[in-house]
């Protein structure tokens, strides 16, 4: 039998290091069945069974989608769990109830289990997103959640998280990413995402896409399950609901929640909406999107990764007020650079590094490929010293935007 952990660390480095990780190794982590997370909601006594839950999934905007329901429902009352990936500084901050983190006691508790019933000495592997899917469920189920809001990691058919019955299926939006395990067209990559939609569950669609459609039709359809989107509810939603400090292109993610929230509770009151997004976010912990780390420069970081993120990213800061705009990015080895490099500003200053991951694109790469697109910029050993070269050669009006990945936003904030 492996060896029991006495401290926190240890697990954290356990689980990091020793189970497949998508977000740290890529595409090996991937799993092409549900048989693992099956086998070990089993062995937990299908946890995900005693409280109701709340399934989002989508290209972009999935993560504030969840954010916002959670604190709307909390703000209703409720108690309420909060399951969303990757996490930004703190492991735990994957799984929260009522906004606080789960306890650093109940992870190692968890994992110690496991590896007291020799989980991990059998053929059954978990992997690290299995294992985070199964200890949030088993932590609800212990918290008595009445409500938990569940975002998908990957796709939506084959995640782990997609062993729950929902009382409302929602789906942001549909555009590239993760095409190796999702396919290479919006058909495609909607088949994955529908593959959340269950039989008599109705679904809530962020975005009409033409492409999209058909397909969300059709599984809604054999699914004999409602299709509603978000669009239906755009005349009701007050358009001063969002805080003022969140960017523009929050507004689609804000009218899917919204949506989601009218068809789930039909005479909810919207106009509480606001107080609950206003103080709600804060206490759920949301960031890592749009978010002003200092000022005189000002520097803003925003995890968009993906070419409709990116996109979305650049038109807001177009809005901006500043003197010069200085650029400190970062992105993992499997990025499809072309799909993003038109929404690169060229008048900018570059600060080019690479993140403390294993999947990170060598600076030296992404240098060399930006300078194809005629974009020229200066490499630094680390994130934090480009950051730090940014700020040294900028004037007090200027803006410095960190971005390209989650992972380069983690090591300033």
């Amino acid at each position: 039998m492996a060896t029991k952990f006495t401290k926190y660390k240890e697990i954290e480095h356990f689980l990091f290091k020793q189970l497949p990780m998508y977000q740290r190794v890529g595409p090996k982590a991937f799993k092409k069945d549900l048989k693992n997370i099956q086998y070990l909601d089993k062995y937990l006594n299908h946890p995900h069974r005693d409280f109701k839950s709340i399934h989002i999934a989508g290209t972009n905007g999935k993560g504030s989608v969840s954010f916002l329901i959670a604190s709307a429902l909390s703000a209703m009352g409720y108690k309420v769990g909060l399951y969303t990936s990757p996490h930004y500084k703190d492991y735990r901050e994957r799984i929260k109830v009522n906004g606080a983190l789960v306890p650093k006691a109940y992870v190692k508790r968890f994992v110690n289990k496991l590896i007291e019933d020799a989980l991990f000495e059998s053929n059954f592997k978990p992997s690290f997103f299995e294992i985070s899917v199964a200890m949030a469920f088993a932590y609800f189920k212990e918290s008595k959640v009445d409500y938990a809001v569940i975002e998908t990691g990957l796709g939506g058919r084959l995640d782990s998280t997609n062993i729950i019955k929902p009382e409302l299926s929602v789906i942001t939006n549909i555009g590239f990413d993760h095409v190796q395990f999702l396919g290479n067209t919006i058909k495609s990559i909607a088949g994955e995402k529908a593959g959340i939609i269950k039989k008599n569950i109705p679904v809530v669609i962020g975005k009409k896409q033409k492409e999209s459609h058909p397909v969300f039709l059709k599984h809604s359809e054999r699914k004999s399950s409602k299709l509603i989107y978000a669009s239906r509810f755009k005349k009701q939603i007050d358009q001063n609901l969002l805080p003022s400090n969140l960017p523009d292109f929050q507004h689609e993610n804000r009218l899917t929640a919204f949506a989601a929230l009218k068809v789930l509770f039909e005479k909810y009151d919207d106009k509480k909406l606001k107080q609950a997004w206003s103080k709600g976010l804060k206490q759920w912990g949301y960031m890592g999107r749009y978010m002003t780390i200092s000022k005189q420069p000002k520097v803003i970081v925003d995890s968009a990764h993906n070419e409709d993120g990116i996109k979305y990213l650049f038109k807001r800061i177009e809005k901006e007020k500043f003197d010069h705009l200085h650029i400190v990015f970062a992105v993992v080895n499997d990025k499809d650079l072309n799909q993003i490099e038109t929404y690169l500003p060229r008048n900018a200053s570059y600060y080019i590094s690479a993140a403390k991951i294993p999947r990170a694109k060598p600076a030296g790469e992404l240098s060399e490929a930006l300078n194809a697109f005629g974009i020229r910029s200066q490499r630094y050993s680390s994130v934090r010293k480009a950051l730090a070269a940014a700020k040294s050669t900028s004037n007090k009006k200027d803006l410095i935007l960190v971005a390209g990945s989650i992972f380069t936003v983690v090591e300033v904030l």
